[in-house]
């Protein structure tokens, strides 16, 4: 019997788990999904935003998967420094299938970045969305102004939580001391901001659509820097995405100003050079360099500034994979190299050893593009299994894990932290409210026993 694991719970892990128990190639394939947290689903739970409840639903398909006879998940379990080095891992499972992701993000590279108030979108996203690592809650405090510094989907995400009500918020999921600290911000200013134009940018039209819709918000595009891009004035060429993003920002621009104690405005061509601070060390604002096409798709500075105040900076502008110990890793492109999803050590396939999604191919596309890019993994180790199966591997990895001094948080231990957090929601008045932090999680896994 083949006993594979898979490091990582979010779209990608599950996906191979799905594909390895779902064929009937190599039959009775058991799999251990095993994540860091002791909560499944990884970017699903933890990075879609909680106003998403749509696309957070997908949370059920995966955990049809989670939930298959021969699949169990395992939370709670650290692979690297601190944990279960990945070689004792690959010694309790004839192939171990790396889905971690892309753990950090992207850094500008400006003086300034460290300032106070200076902060990368994932850890605010990760702040909402109640991830146990992020602890801050002082991210609007103080803060009037603040300036987005990317056009991604993931900038439009935190530019529309900042602008959305406390009576919205509070039907989502998001956790208490969130939704208290976005209820009471002063924020009233949002620049959204790309160093390309309109036809460059990242967001889906759907995401950018739902800015126009914000109760008490006025949307604001410039003309004059939509104009600076040459496929907005003939958008006929673009692809239909582009064309279609291009169409709502005209119509941004066409419509009379609409009335709101929040504005939002849409940044194009402008590349930030520097964080400024304030008179107590704090950022104060962030200095522009404007841009133009350079006829390359890119674009060139023309030694113009702007300073825009921002009390509240977030950098959007990309995730980055971070190395495993114990695993090769390719720091220019941020990811594991491999051939077909096998992992390649000094150029030869390390036997056994596999990886998918961002890990694998970079942060790149939606969370569908992560079922065919684990599709790939699946099919090289089902290739491979008539050679791996013949290694000794414990057969009940669970029981060597635990040999190991490890505690998993297995299926029970998440359905209490399910069952927990319904109850604090009901205790607030709301719906299901996300547990904060480490301890309260783990405290609630403990209590496995049906309410």
């Amino acid at each position: 019997m083949l006993q594979v694991a898979v490091v990582g719970s979010g779209p990608s892990g599950v996906y191979a788990a799905q594909g390895l128990v779902q064929q009937d190639q190599v039959p009775g394939i058991r799999v251990d999904v095993l994540d860091r947290l002791p909560c499944p689903y990884g970017l699903v739970r933890y990075g879609v935003a909680p106003d998403h409840e749509k696309i957070k639903s997908l949370q059920g398909t995966l955990r049809t998967v989670l939930e298959h006879e021969r699949v169990r998940f395992l939370g709670g379990i650290r692979i690297g420094p601190d944990g279960l080095p990945a070689t004792r891992l690959r010694d309790l499972y004839h192939a171990v299938v790396y889905c971690v992701g892309a753990a950090t993000d992207r850094r500008l590279g400006v003086p300034g970045e460290e300032l106070p108030g200076s902060w990368s979108a994932t850890d605010f996203v990760s702040w909402y969305s109640a991830h146990p690592d992020v602890e801050s809650d002082g991210f609007v405090v103080g803060a009037r102004a603040a300036v987005v510094i990317g056009v991604g989907n993931v900038a439009v995400d935190v530019t529309r939580i900042l602008a959305r009500g406390a009576a919205e918020l509070s039907a989502t999921d998001m956790p208490q001391a969130a939704l208290a600290a976005l209820a009471g911000s002063q924020v009233r200013e949002i620049q959204m901001v790309g160093r390309r134009g309109p036809s460059q940018a990242r967001f889906t039209t759907k995401e950018l659509r739902e800015l126009g819709g914000l109760p008490d918000t006025e949307v604001v595009v410039d003309p004059a820097e939509l104009a600076l891009d040459p496929a907005y004035l003939d958008p006929s060429a673009l692809p239909a995405a582009q064309r279609r993003n291009v169409e709502v920002l005209r119509g941004w621009t066409e419509r009379p100003p609409a009335a709101g104690s929040r504005r939002i405005r849409l940044r194009f061509f402008l590349r930030p050079v520097e964080l400024l601070p304030d008179g107590i060390g704090h950022v104060g604002a962030v200095r522009f360099e404007r841009t133009l096409p350079d006829g390359l798709g890119g674009v060139t500075g023309t030694g113009r500034y702007e300073d825009v105040e921002a009390q509240l900076v977030l950098r959007s502008v990309g995730y980055r994979g971070v190395p495993l110990e114990g695993l090769p890793f390719d720091a220019d492109r941020g990811t594991v190299p491999h051939l077909a999803g096998r992992v390649l050590r000094a150029g030869s396939v390390a036997p056994g050893e596999y990886v998918a999604g961002w890990i694998k191919r970079g942060p790149t596309g939606v969370i569908g593009t992560n079922r065919p890019c684990a599709k790939e993994t699946v099919t090289s180790l089902l290739e491979d299994a008539p050679a791996l199966v013949h290694r000794e591997v414990p057969r009940d990895p669970l029981a060597a894990l635990r040999a190991e001094g490890l505690r998993p948080v297995e299926w029970s231990g998440w359905q209490a932290i399910e069952r927990a957090e319904a109850a604090l929601g009901a205790s607030l008045g709301r719906g299901v409210v996300k547990l904060p932090d480490w301890q309260a999680l783990m405290t609630a896994a403990e209590a496995k026993d049906p309410l």
